[in-house]
């Protein structure tokens, strides 16, 4: 009878001990497992540099406000051109083609943007003739649409792009210095908008197919 009351009690006293042990090691299970989900949680992605604007203007871009980059990214890409003020010149070319609703209306597409100072490289001649001649004006103005595709900055090293007017253009380059048809510099690209990507262009853009523009000179007498 007292071997018995020796086993039972040599049993209690090692459960005993043992459940602090057992309990141990759970907590020290769930621990670990509660930490895993929140290490996960905390990693944030770092931002893409393929989704970051480009090119020597960038800086000039207001850092708030009308023609700057955070506005227009909220705006479509028409309002977004009439509200830069460097972009005036382009902005009233698009009034007098009537091609806002036409802007307004793409998806996923990239425009060519030419600044004032890109106008008036054409000379107040030529631009002024370009500007009053409503079909041509629309050629060359629907030849820097790519429409239904947003070019990314790994497409521009050897990139060539059908526009909305009907013909090619060409984008070469590499680091953060691109050009368009091989002379007109992109001064500052990958800009978003609501609906298209604007790479800003020190230089306006001819299609193959456009008739120069000139003024009309008096006949001789």
């Amino acid at each position: 009878m007292q071997s018995v009351r020796i086993r039972t009690a040599a049993f209690t006293v090692a459960a005993a001990l043992s459940l602090p042990l057992t309990l141990g090691v759970s907590a020290s299970q769930a621990s670990a497992s509660d930490a895993s989900p929140t290490a996960t949680g905390t990693a944030s992605p770092s931002p893409s540099p393929g989704n970051q604007s480009f090119g020597p203007d960038c800086s000039m871009l207001p850092q708030s406000g009308n023609g700057s980059a955070a506005q227009m990214a909220h705006e479509n890409v028409a309002t977004a051109v009439e509200n830069n003020p460097n972009l005036s010149m382009l902005a009233d070319a698009i009034k007098k083609t009537d091609l806002a609703s036409t802007l307004k209306g793409l998806k996923g597409s990239t425009v060519f943007a030419p600044t004032n100072d890109a106008f008036d490289k054409l000379g107040a001649a030529k631009r002024d003739a370009l500007l009053n001649d409503k079909a041509q004006l629309k050629k060359v103005l629907t030849y820097h649409v790519v429409e239904h595709k947003k070019i990314t900055k790994s497409q521009l090293p050897h990139g060539t792009f059908t526009t909305l007017e009907g013909s090619t253009l060409t984008t070469s380059g590499s680091g953060d210095s691109f050009k368009v048809n091989g002379s007109v510099p992109i001064t500052c690209g990958n800009i978003p908008t609501k609906n298209a990507t604007v790479y800003i262009v020190d230089g306006v853009l001819l299609p193959p197919t456009a008739t120069p523009s000139t003024p009309s000179t008096p006949s001789p007498s």
